[in-house]
């Protein structure tokens, strides 16, 4: 009787203080979409990988999607979030409506002035924080090419502990045309930036490569 007594109290001690307990199953993805005048041309590419995101995303997993403008540490750059229900039909709707949401944005999207991507990552790290997923994902959908307002301050350490960063589409400024080392230069700062934040770093300009995109984790 004491062996049993011992036993349940260390099963509940387990329970109380969460010993032994798995990382989450679920994903939560972050989309940053860049509106910036050079690279709104590319915007109509992102319904590519928002399809996949939602033909791959199940029950429980959690998608955001949100734009990099002259200022994008703020909630009213996201344009739709959601967590997805348990309930097939349901979670089936709150993809359709998340489809409508972004099809809207590409049509009615502004180009920005400038390009805050900084800020939009740091949005990004808040909300995966607060979904409680496993595993998470920051998506950039831009040419890299971050331009500040004035008086903007960025260049401090962004926490993206257990955030793997993966940026697509990374097009090619006319500068790095004639001198390639710019372009390499842009996506080794960023890599850099990300991994000094114990991140991981991930580049994929194939779009037609997207299905490894959430095999990382």
């Amino acid at each position: 009787m004491k062996n049993l007594s011992t036993a349940i109290a260390v099963g509940l001690l387990l329970v109380l203080t969460g010993c032994g307990e798995s990382v989450p199953h679920t994903r939560a993805v972050y989309l940053l979409l860049d509106t910036s005048g050079t690279y709104t041309k590319e915007i109509k590419k992102a319904q590519t990988i928002a399809n996949y995101l939602l033909g791959t995303l199940t029950s429980g997993d959690s998608l955001a999607l949100a734009r990099i403008d002259s200022g994008s540490f703020s909630e009213k750059d996201i344009v739709s979030k959601v967590t997805f229900d348990t309930r097939p039909s349901y979670a089936n709707q709150q993809k359709r409506v998340f489809r409508q949401k972004l099809d809207r944005f590409i049509k009615t999207v502004k180009a920005s002035r400038h390009t805050d991507i900084t800020g939009g990552m740091l949005q990004a790290a808040e909300w995966l924080g607060e979904t409680g997923a496993g595993h998470k994902y920051i998506l950039i959908f831009s040419d890299l090419e971050e331009d500040l307002q004035p008086g903007y301050v960025r260049d401090f350490a962004i926490d993206l502990t257990n955030i793997h960063v993966v940026a697509l589409n990374v097009t090619k400024l006319r500068r790095d045309q004639v001198d390639p080392r710019k372009y390499m230069d842009r996506l080794g700062r960023w890599q850099a930036r990300v991994e000094s934040g114990a991140g991981t770093w991930q580049v994929i300009n194939d779009l037609d490569r997207l299905d490894a995109l959430l095999t990382r984790n």
